[in-house]
């Protein structure tokens, strides 16, 4: 009898899937009932239990080919119904999304590396919640459409309360991009409808198609120091920069370019911006696994010999960094086809939205990075120039969300897409 090959697994998650909606409504909670990892490491989110940076954890699925339905899908290489050995199926990356109202910045960022998203819809709680809108239409904005609700804590409820929160949910949604998303209802704190959740993953959100052969393009959503306090200056190691490849490739021993890099003066009022250079001396995934070369999707790190100083404390967070030369502009002033909304999206009340104005700063998430803008021209109906505090490095025909600051909170207000002049 001919024994089919195993299928190994890759080292590299190949998928990076978000975990999106209003805060406390268990989106680090189903991050751990999935992976096993507590995704807060930041010690102020300990304390405060709340995701405050882009949280991400590896985790590898598997199907039992003995096993039908939902009950053949785990975590484990085991089969949790009959005992069996597990074929693995893939390897996602979670991308752990901070709920809170005032770190929106750092969710819509976040929205830039998923592709694509679970929004949790607590079934406790009235549906929709101020920044469950806020999280579905950033996706909308940004472009991620492969979706997936999930009615997270239906342990604490009956299943006529239950139906009733599913009813708000299929309200909410008509008419947007989740309007045909499935919903499943899940306890993310007891792990119960885990296995119909993977498998919905497995049919909904595919492993997008990656271009390798343009030059290396890469995403910075963290950075960091890894040495600890007391470290002799020789067994020094160099920063570390978190994100993940949107195309092309990174191996160990690349040269890197780092745009727009670090502020090195002030001209006027705004800040002038250098880039930093540097090479790859190693690469780990999520799960700490060593790669010489690293491809488009899964969060990745990357070590590099830059000073430590440089990218302590998310320092880095919003750069793009790929080979020398090759990366986009370096641009202190953009223009944006911009298309505004008609309600102001996470407000408790629906406020509809003003016109743009002349002179108005707004903020600007572009890729990763969040800068503000302020309005310098405006042509016709929607073209708008904005002169920015911090450049960015910009990619033609890329999607920018725009907000506006209202009674002190940066609200979602609309979105452009660069103009290439």
């Amino acid at each position: 009898m001919i024994m089919s090959a195993k299928k190994t697994m890759p080292k590299q998650a190949e998928v990076n899937i978000g975990l999106v909606g209003h805060v406390d409504h268990g989106k680090t909670t189903l991050a751990r009932a999935l992976s096993g990892e507590w995704t807060d490491r930041h010690s102020e989110e300990i304390r405060r239990g709340i995701s405050i940076k882009l949280g991400y954890a590896d985790v590898t699925f598997y199907k039992c080919s003995k096993c039908k339905g939902a009950a053949a899908y785990s975590t484990t290489s085991k089969c949790q119904k009959c005992g069996g050995s597990a074929e693995p199926l893939r390897r996602i990356s979670l991308v752990d999304a901070p709920g809170h109202e005032v770190l929106m910045a750092t969710m819509i960022s976040g929205a830039a590396l998923m592709d694509g998203a679970l929004l949790l819809i607590a079934v406790d709680e009235k549906c929709p919640q101020p920044q469950t809108r806020e999280h579905l239409a950033a996706l909308e904005i940004i472009g991620v459409n492969k979706i997936i609700i999930v009615q997270n804590k239906v342990e604490l409820v009956s299943e006529k309360e239950a139906m009733n929160n599913y009813n708000q949910i299929k309200s909410f949604v008509a008419g947007s991009i989740a309007e045909n998303a499935p919903i499943i209802p899940i306890s993310a704190m007891f792990g119960t409808n885990i296995d119909y959740l993977i498998q919905t993953i497995e049919q909904v959100i595919p492993t997008p198609k990656r271009d390798l052969d343009k030059p290396g393009l890469f995403y910075v959503a963290r950075s960091f120091d890894v040495n600890k306090p007391g470290t002799r200056p020789e067994d020094l190691r160099g920063g570390v920069i978190g994100g993940t490849i949107i195309q092309g490739k990174v191996n160990v021993g690349d040269e890197l370019e780092i745009r727009p890099g670090i502020p090195v003066k002030k001209e006027k009022s705004s800040l002038s911006y250098a880039p930093l250079f540097t090479s790859v001396t190693s690469i780990q995934t999520g799960q700490g696994k060593s790669l010489k070369t690293a491809h488009p999707s899964g969060l990745i790190g990357v070590g590099t010999k830059l000073d430590p100083a440089l990218t302590r404390a998310d320092s880095l967070i919003g750069n793009l960094a790929g080979p020398t030369g090759q990366l986009p502009s370096i641009v202190e002033q953009i223009t944006l086809e911009t298309h505004l909304l008609k309600r102001v999206v996470g407000a408790v009340d629906q406020v509809a939205v003003q016109n743009i104005k002349l002179n108005e700063m707004l903020m600007l998430i572009v890729g990763s990075s969040a800068t503000v803008g302020e309005i310098t021209k405006i042509a016709g109906k929607n073209k708008t120039t904005f002169t920015l505090r911090k450049p960015v490095a910009i990619i033609p025909g890329q999607r920018v969300a725009i907000s506006r600051q209202i009674e002190m909170r940066w609200r979602l207000i609309g979105w452009g897409t660069v103009i290439e002049e």
